[in-house]
């Protein structure tokens, strides 16, 4: 009896069929699967943004509020309202906080700078790169 072969010539038909059915399905379904990726990114945005939006109603109904205002003014302002005593305090030491603040040394413009070493160099007496490093590890 003749040996049958095993691939005839439905099977192949039959996967070549069904290769064609997957191929002509991979791009929708990957296209649905990013669409429904957006839309959950999309959900999360919209979220975001409610909730910053729920905080700027709220915010926008204390601003309302007189008291609040006037309690603003009086904090961030220093503002006294008609009536009131308002008291500043003062240091005892006078000039105190002045010395504290250190001003620090002024630059030379760069331009200066510049030319004092090129005037360095053209005289001699300006340091090499290298020396300057070799001394410093010489002194530690």
């Amino acid at each position: 009896m003749a040996k049958r072969p095993q691939l005839t010539g439905r099977a192949a038909i039959l996967a070549i069929v069904v290769c064609a059915i997957a191929m002509s399905l991979a791009y929708p379904v990957r296209e649905y699967i990013a669409q429904r990726r957006n839309i959950a990114e999309l959900r999360e945005e919209k979220a975001r943004v409610e909730a910053e939006r729920q905080k700027l109603v709220a915010e926008s109904e204390q601003i309302r509020d007189p008291n609040w205002i006037k309690r603003t003014a009086k904090e961030r302002l220093h503002y006294c309202g008609p009536g009131e005593k308002c008291y500043v305090v003062m240091d005892a030491t006078p000039g105190k906080g002045e010395t504290a603040v250190k001003q620090a040394a002024a630059l030379p413009p760069w331009y200066q700078t510049l030319w004092e070493s090129v005037e360095a160099a053209d005289t001699g007496k300006g340091r090499r790169a290298g020396a300057e490093e070799k001394a410093g590890v010489g002194e530690q």
